[in-house]
């Protein structure tokens, strides 16, 4: 038991880290060489931590990248201009050399990179090294999932290269699903993996569980349009009970307070620790929060919410008018869920919270996230700038899972499964319950529950939407004065193509590639 709790201690000291150093992939400390290592249970432990480690790193650009691209949110900060990658993600108007697409690229091979280390190196001849291989396919995995849908045909690096590998071609949609699907079902079929004792068990939650490895695997059937095997083992997952929907405020549920509930099925963790959390540890300071919140030095703070918010952060992160509206069309202005994730500038002017006179938010219409605020209680040390903030990375909830087994079931013919799904999710909302479900029916209720989480861009895509509902996204681009919206900007060229179906693959490394084949329509 000793031993469980040290090694567990050496994972949450790595999973602390929040700087974005995309690329850096150091050895694991001083140690020899590669081959003299991984040979015992406390080596792959700490292997698997500086895989952790790599995966906190991988999320600021996951995050941003996948957010801008769907119409849930501007790309604000202080003015036009003040984070060009952003906006050119937000408004299509970027290229093959944006820097979030290309670190978001590099970011992934490096998780993978990692991976491959442990899945090649470690041998797994004790419970301790099987679960650290296990782990290791799942994060593979998932680095591969976002590769696929998102970039499309890139390199499938299944091993440890040597030198002369390393200008490795395109491989194909298909094959890279084939294994996604194989590290997956390898890593279940492994029972290494283990299941939480029951939905509040909070502890066994912090890594990679059998339930989220089932997850994953059935979300990747589901991009794939296998229906039918992503009911069936999504079904399974939803049948275990050990997870559940978070029945507190929902208001709170993507805070500190709430690390690691019932509902959480990936997070990547953090740690209310001063000693680390500190100037003294700059390793462990993270800009995501900063950017994140509301454009505070904009905002007049007082009343109520003054006690309670955080000031410091940045505002490149505006929630949608048309976000706003769809929840309206749905739960009404008055909605329980509404307004647990949105409010209007009019509600924060009574909390004691608005624009400063003669100033505007740029890529703002007015509206306010509120699900995600950063409460000074989130920050390790409140009344300073948040540069170090507890709060767990959200990546996979077990709503998710119950909306993509939803849709399963529609698309597959079990419309009853699928009822009983989407109104677990609706009754948490305090809304009515449907009487009947359609997959336009779960598209709204994914689309609410889940907005600004990373999931809506790659969505639109599959499900053939995005062209459409994407179409005029950076035509105008919208400033608040605190009275009205004014569109202040515009671009010749704007939105969603058929080429955006796909991120383009880097200019880096298609001039460092000859074997690489660019994907079509980008140049």
């Amino acid at each position: 038991m000793k031993t469980k709790y040290i090694l567990l201690s050496a994972l949450m000291l790595i999973f602390a880290v929040g700087c974005e150093k995309y690329l850096d992939i150091p050895k694991h400390g001083n140690m020899g060489g590669q081959d003299e290592f991984y040979q015992t249970d406390e080596q792959a432990m700490q292997a698997l931590a500086s895989l952790y480690g790599t995966w906190d790193g991988v999320y600021y650009n996951w995050f941003f990248a996948k957010n801008m691209l769907s119409d849930d949110a501007f790309a604000g900060g202080g003015n036009r201009g003040d984070n060009s990658n952003l906006e050119q993600l937000n408004e299509y108007t970027f290229g093959t050399d944006n820097t979030v697409v290309k670190d978001l690229y590099a970011s992934m091979y490096a998780l993978i990179y990692k991976a491959n280390l442990i899945i090649e190196k470690v041998a797994p001849d004790t419970p301790v090294k099987a679960r650290a291989v296990a782990e290791a396919k799942f994060f593979r995995a998932w680095a591969y999932f976002d590769l696929v849908t998102l970039y499309g045909p890139v390199p499938k690096v299944d091993r440890l290269l040597d030198p002369g590998e390393y200008r490795m071609g395109n491989s194909t949609v298909e094959q890279l699903w084939e294994f996604i699907e194989q590290d997956l079902n390898q890593a279940i079929e492994s029972n290494t993996l283990p299941s939480k004792s029951s939905a509040n068990d909070a502890e066994t939650g912090m890594r990679v569980t059998k339930e989220v490895a089932q997850s994953m695997l059935g979300k990747s059937y589901l991009f794939q349009g296998k229906y039918a095997d992503a009911a069936a083992i999504l079904d399974q997952v939803i049948d275990s009970k050990k997870y559940e929907l978070f029945k507190g405020d929902y208001d709170m549920l993507l805070h500190a307070a709430n690390n690691n509930s019932c509902e959480a099925m990936l997070e990547i963790q953090k740690r209310k620790d001063p000693e680390q959390m500190s100037w003294a540890h700059p390793e462990n300071m993270s800009m995501f929060y900063l950017m994140f919140g509301w454009r505070s030095d904009r905002l007049d703070m007082g009343g109520s919410l003054a006690a309670v918010i955080e000031p410091g952060t940045w505002g490149f992160f505006n929630p949608r008018k048309s976000l706003y509206d769809a929840f309206v069309a749905m739960e009404g202005a008055n909605g329980y869920r509404l307004n647990s994730t949105l409010r209007t500038a009019q509600q924060m002017e009574k909390g004691g919270v608005k624009v400063q006179a003669g100033q505007y938010l740029a890529g703002h219409e007015g509206y306010f996230i509120w699900k995600t605020r950063l409460l000074k209680e989130d920050n390790v040390s409140p009344g300073t700038q948040p540069w170090f903030v507890w709060t767990n990375y959200r990546v996979m909830r077990y709503a998710e899972v119950l909306l993509l087994a939803a849709e399963a079931h529609v698309q597959g013919g079990d419309p009853a499964k699928a009822l009983n799904y989407i109104n677990q999710i609706r009754d948490r909302a305090r809304l009515t319950p449907l009487g009947s479900v359609t997959l336009d029916d779960v598209k709204k209720e994914k689309r609410l529950e889940l907005c600004l989480e990373s999931v809506r861009f790659q969505d639109l895509v599959r499900w053939g939407d995005a062209e459409t509902v994407l179409a005029d996204q950076g035509s105008q681009v919208p400033a608040f004065t605190g009275s009205e919206t004014k569109y202040m900007w515009s671009n010749p060229t704007y939105g969603f193509k058929a080429k955006h179906k796909l991120l383009p693959i880097p200019r880096k490394e298609m001039e460092l590639n000859p074997n690489m084949k660019q994907n079509e329509g980008w140049e």
